[in-house]
Parts: C-alpha cells; structure tokens; sequence
C-alpha cells in the first residue's frame, strides 16, 4: 500500500525533475534561439521580397523609357569619366570655333563640399576640373562657349580668364568642370 502510493510520487518528482532539468532548459536555450534565428530569417525573406518586388518595379520603369532617351541621358551624364574622349571633343569644338587648344590638364578631382559630414550620404554626381589654354579671337571663344553649352554632356565653365593683346587674338585660361554618374 506505500509503494502503491510513493510509486506515483516518485514518477511524479522524476518528471518535475525531467522538466527542469531538460525540457525547460531546451526550450527557453536552443529552442528559443532557434526560434529567433527562424524569426530574422524570415524578416530577410520579406526583405528580400520587397526589394526584389523594388527592383522589378524598377526595371520596369527603366524599360518603359524610350531607349533614343535614355541614350541622351547616358550622353548628358554618363557613368565614367572619359575625359580622353571629352578632350578629343573639346578640342574638335575648338577647332571649327576657331580656337587654337594649347594645353589641357585635369586640374583637380571632385569639387569639395564644404560642410559635409561623415554622415552624409555620398553624392552620387562626381564631377572633375579640366583646365583649358587656348588663344584665338573674341569670335572664336564665343562660338566655342556656344558649342560648349550645347554640348550633349553636362559641362560648367567654371572659370575663365582672358589676356588681352593689340593683334585681336587673346589667350585665354579656362576650368570646365565635367559630371558623372558614380
């Protein structure tokens, strides 16, 4: 008549016991971070989703744009620098405006920003200072500033100086800033 009543008692501490000692610690340890693994996977999954659903989005944008469009944008503001090319075009320029280049050198590399933090997003612009010589008459740089705010690529005169002289032929000192696409 005891062990009919301490065989229950004795099951009933062993399973105490059994939760205590294994299932509770499972289930609050390995379980509960398996749990929150699961958890943060499936908050990347719903990322992933949305940015993929953003990125069709997107590209379907992208392809409803006329392409004869998108090529000029390309041309306004491309993705590289190509300053060999834009010299070869400037000098062309200058030589149906009439102007003699003499000398071209990238003065300097992306236009600083002044107050700029750390924290600030990057500009996705770049842009690059190219110094000019070139001598010729009034005329001639006209026509050249002409082609050069007609140009299909996004240019600036930045800075221009002129030098005078008695024969109607001026030197003049110029920065174009160019522009891309980082």
């Amino acid at each position: 008549m005891i062990s009919s009543r301490i065989l229950p008692a004795f099951a009933l501490l062993v399973a105490i016991g059994i939760f205590f000692l294994y299932v509770n610690p499972a289930w609050t340890g390995s379980i509960a971070a398996a749990r929150a693994a699961i958890a943060a996977d499936d908050q990347a999954l719903v990322a992933a989703q949305q940015y993929t659903a953003q990125q069709n989005q997107l590209a379907a944008a992208r392809d409803a744009v006329d392409p004869a469009n998108l090529t000029k944008l390309t041309a306004f503001l491309p993705d590289s620098i190509d300053n060999v090319g834009l010299i070869l075009d400037l000098n062309a320029l200058a030589a149906r405006s009439g102007l003699a280049v003499a000398n071209v050198d990238v003065a300097s590399s992306d236009a600083q920003k002044t107050g700029a933090s750390p924290a600030d997003a990057p500009d996705p612009v770049g842009s690059l200072d190219l110094s000019l010589s070139a001598s010729g008459s009034f005329t001639a740089l006209q026509a050249f500033l002409s082609g050069v705010e007609r140009s299909e690529r996004l240019l600036d005169v930045h800075d221009l100086s002129v030098k005078g002289s008695d024969t109607g032929i001026y030197t003049y000192q110029m920065t174009i800033r160019l522009y891309w696409l980082r």
